[in-house]
């Protein structure tokens, strides 16, 4: 990925400080993802407790915007891409990829427990930050703004849900690791 380059107008929503923050964060995220086969299974879990509630931190800092294009940024993750990815992730998990999710809607109408697993959640994350992070590379500002008001409508829709759910079984998994 390119490095994001400031603007003539700093002031302009895209190029603010904490927008800035968010991406950065954002990038290095995918970036250590799409590695993710190249690093050991507590590397990973250590880096996901890390990255993961910088990243909820930063997006819950961000400025409202607003569209301003009709229409939906480009998508760029393909399905074969998702699915490598959250393959790649719940291969290095193993068994430890599934865990009982009790903050899900369907929960409240079921008596069984829901299973839940942290390779399609992180993937789900994966999905929408690098769609970001590849309409912020064509450097188009409307682009780039529709692209994070979208980001960030999904963080407050499903993302930022799937992100919380998984630090509770990442932590236990930590945990368990040090004993």
């Amino acid at each position: 990925m390119q490095n994001i380059v400031m603007s003539t107008n700093p002031t302009y929503y895209v190029y603010q400080e904490p927008v800035i923050e968010f991406v950065t964060v954002a990038v290095q995220l995918c970036l250590y993802l799409e590695q993710v086969a190249e690093h050991e299974k507590s590397d990973f879990i250590e880096k996901m407790l890390c990255l993961l509630p910088l990243l909820y931190l930063k997006a819950r800092l961000l400025p409202k915007a607003t569209e301003e294009m009709d229409g939906y940024p480009e998508r760029f993750v393909t399905d074969q891409e998702y699915e490598d990815l959250r393959q790649m992730i719940a291969a290095k998990l193993g068994s430890d990829d599934a865990y009982l999710e009790v903050f899900v809607e369907d929960m409240r109408y079921s008596d069984e427990p829901i299973t839940a697993f942290i390779s399609e959640n992180i993937a789900d994350i994966y999905q929408e930050l690098k769609d970001l992070a590849c309409n912020y590379q064509t450097r188009e500002e409307a682009i780039m703004n529709d692209a994070l008001v979208n980001c960030l409508e999904g963080f407050e829709q499903h993302w930022g849900q799937k992100l919380l759910n998984v630090l509770r079984p990442l932590h236990a998994l930590s945990l368990s690791a040090d004993e």
